[in-house]
């Protein structure tokens, strides 16, 4: 059986290490075919990586995501799964149209705004040039009262230019002046907008932590960085330990509670503008921590795990505790930032099979195993 089937597995309880399951379901489990193993890597893959949506929030699109995973996972060996697919179908589908619906609403909004804004700047250079002509004709007015010789007309035609002229200057400075109140304000709305979108982007839109697209962007910067440098740098994974059953017991309300509290201790734990915390998905996390060595990091990880230890978070009439399991790697020398985060996973998996509440340091020696 393939080592991450059985990760993604473990996060339902349902693992080979696990004693309330029965013997048919990790049969199931380490009999799994590559098509099935396939999806449920799949399913996982999307569940960590959900848009926040008014028909599909992510807190409900994850219960069923997990759901369509549990049910693969209990799929008897030889059996096929077309009923499941058939439903798994639908739900993406549907899933889908919103994702893209949301993605062209963002759009078409964005669109509108620079289209008014130039529209508004459109209609300004028109009323301008509009001005512009009239002052003309009475410029070349003038020109003929001078050609003429006629003092009458040409004391009649220079007031009427003088004062038009007066007028007109008197108008653009208004008209300027009223555009480029309404050009910093547009501006101003634009910037806040693509501003927010950018952190939309890069953030978790629960916890305000990182997301996962900008982790895998700020690893391999980092990981340029130093490997330029040959300063110390480390990477820490951690997971909340049994979260499945702190949903179970408690409802996705509490469970959710939980991560945003993970988060916030994290984030308290490593401070520096330097320290980048971000949210992998579900209830598993991520710290860079530039210039910090496996020693210096351990002893952070260890004064921030004790705290998690004892911290109680009230709820009502509930007092809930939570741990986490962590994987600890300082990048070595000529390595890549890919080899940097499988030692950190697999330092983390070692955390978890070993009891879970405890910090792994991965070695030089451990290698990422063979799938």
């Amino acid at each position: 059986m393939k080592s991450w089937v059985k990760k993604i597995a473990d996060q339902f309880d349902m693992g080979l290490n696990s004693e309330k399951n029965s013997e048919g379901a990790v049969s199931n489990l380490t009999q799994m075919n590559e098509d099935k193993a396939s999806l449920l890597f799949i399913i996982d893959t999307l569940s960590k990586n959900l848009m926040e949506l008014d028909q599909h929030p992510v807190r409900k699109t994850r219960e069923t995501l997990d759901e369509f995973s549990k049910s693969l996972i209990k799929l008897p060996p030889g059996e096929e799964a077309d009923k499941l697919m058939f439903k798994i179908r639908q739900f993406y589908s549907s899933l889908r149209l919103e994702e893209y619906s949301y993605t062209q609403k963002t759009m078409d909004e964005f669109k509108n705004i620079i289209w008014d804004f130039a529209d508004q700047l459109g209609e300004d250079l028109t009323q301008e040039k509009a001005q512009e002509a009239v002052l003309k004709t009475q410029l070349d007015d003038l020109r003929e009262a001078v050609e003429s010789n006629a003092i009458d007309s040409l004391k009649k035609k220079s007031r009427k230019f003088i004062d038009t002229y007066v007028e007109y200057q008197t108008k653009k400075n208004e008209v300027r002046s009223k555009r480029m109140g309404t050009m910093t304000k547009s501006l101003g709305t634009l910037k806040k907008q693509l501003s927010q979108a950018q952190k939309d982007l890069k953030t978790d839109h629960m916890t305000q932590a990182y997301n996962r697209k900008s982790f895998d962007e700020q690893i391999k910067k980092y990981h340029q960085l130093y490997a330029l440098s040959g300063g110390n740098i480390s990477l820490l994974i951690c997971d909340i330990d049994h979260f499945k059953k702190v949903n179970d017991s408690y409802g996705h309300d509490i469970g959710d509670h939980v991560i945003k509290e993970c988060v916030r201790f994290l984030k308290e734990s490593f401070p520096r503008q330097q320290d980048f915390v971000a949210r992998l998905g579900g209830e598993e996390f991520a710290v860079i921590l530039p210039d910090y060595d496996t020693e210096v990091a351990s002893l952070k990880i260890e004064q921030c795990l004790n705290r998690i230890r004892k911290e109680k978070l009230i709820q009502g009439k509930l007092e809930i505790q939570f741990t986490v399991s962590v994987g600890l790697s300082q990048l070595l020398p000529n390595e890549s930032h890919s080899d940097w985060l499988k030692r950190a996973d697999l330092a983390l998996y070692m955390s978890k099979n070993s009891g879970r509440n405890k910090m792994t340091v991965a070695c030089a020696q451990l290698k990422p195993q063979a799938a």
